[in-house]
């Protein structure tokens, strides 16, 4: 064999080699944010605001190329405890993150849960948004007046459904805004629902009066005319939706939810570090803002010790609001 076309193959062969890492694989290498293996747990079931901003994550993050193949995983139960206490069982696994908010934070506090998010490495707070108050199409009320001066009258004969348990932001809301209508928190038919999705099914067959949830799982269905949406209960209507805030069908309450990251106890510097770079860079990229616009999520970005001092204060507001309420 000639020399020159010798050295021709092995300039082809090391081509073949050396070529594939110069590509762009999508596997976080060139951000830093390669996580191998990299799992988010949903602590309740398929189609809820946890589990669709999870999915949201991790699909943005892998069309950006921070990372590849992160899987998305459900592990419902008790109001999102089943899946903190797996988080916090996970102890020094810096490949494991769940998305939660402040459903988990409630129900850790009624369920009397042995875990705590005070046992958890705070990583990241994503998102911020109203919650809403929806009926069925075929609902006889049209307006959030029309369903006030029926709950008024008969509050338990006014079932309303909750994608959280008790203790959590779908609870919590409609309890706030019994006591500013001057019916008694305790008098509040609430029937709780693992998630959104499970809500959804019941408030479609008319089987609650009215569903309070998230505006982000239940956009497609008010779009498409089989839910009806009565009011928000942020500070500000959103811009999509003609509906009033709580404010202005005349009860004195606000009232928005959080969703956000907590990783397992136990991480080195390294694995936290590198868990926080990971949300801050999907944080930056035009595939999220791209989200958080289509969802119709605030962005409440948040990372580190100052995310925890928020965790903390928040599980202190809702023990104060509980006993508040008397709940």
């Amino acid at each position: 064999m000639r020399p020159r076309t010798l050295l021709a193959l092995l300039g082809a062969a090391l081509l073949v080699f050396v070529g594939p890492p110069l590509l762009t694989t999508g596997d976080g290498a060139e951000t830093g944010t390669n996580i191998p293996g990299l799992q988010i747990m949903v602590p309740n079931t398929p189609g809820g605001g946890y589990d669709i901003t999870a999915r949201t994550a991790g699909k943005d993050a892998e069309d950006a190329g921070l990372n590849h193949n992160i899987e998305v995983f459900n592990l419902p139960g008790a109001g999102g405890t089943v899946g903190l206490s797996r988080l916090v069982n996970e102890r020094g696994n810096g490949k494991l993150a769940m998305l939660m908010g402040l459903g988990v934070v409630g129900a850790a506090e009624t369920n009397h849960s042995p875990s705590t998010l005070s046992d958890t490495t705070p990583i990241a707070r994503l998102v911020e948004e109203p919650n809403i108050v929806v009926v069925s199409k075929d609902s006889k009320y049209r307006t959030f007046e029309q369903l006030r001066a029926d709950w008024a009258k008969k509050p338990g004969s006014v079932p309303v459904g909750g994608g959280s348990s008790p203790g959590g932001p779908d609870h919590l809301a409609p309890m706030m805004m019994a006591r500013a209508a001057g019916i008694e928190p305790k008098d509040v038919n609430y029937v709780p629902f693992d998630g959104g999705g499970e809500l959804l099914a019941s408030v479609l067959g008319g089987k609650v009066a009215f569903g309070v949830s998230g505006l982000g799982e239940y956009r497609d269905q008010i779009e498409s005319g089989e839910l009806r949406l009565l009011a928000v209960t942020g500070p500000k209507r959103t811009a999509e939706f003609d509906a009033p805030t709580l404010k202005e069908a005349g009860l004195d309450v606000e009232f928005t939810n959080w969703r956000g990251v907590v990783a397992p106890p136990g991480l080195d510097d390294q694995e936290r570090d590198r868990l926080i770079r990971f949300f801050r860079k999907l944080h930056g990229t035009e595939e999220w803002r791209d989200s958080l616009e289509r969802n119709g999520w605030d962005d409440a970005f948040q990372t580190g010790e100052r995310y925890g001092r928020f965790l903390t204060a928040q599980e202190k507001r809702a023990d104060s609001v509980l006993k508040e309420l008397g709940l």
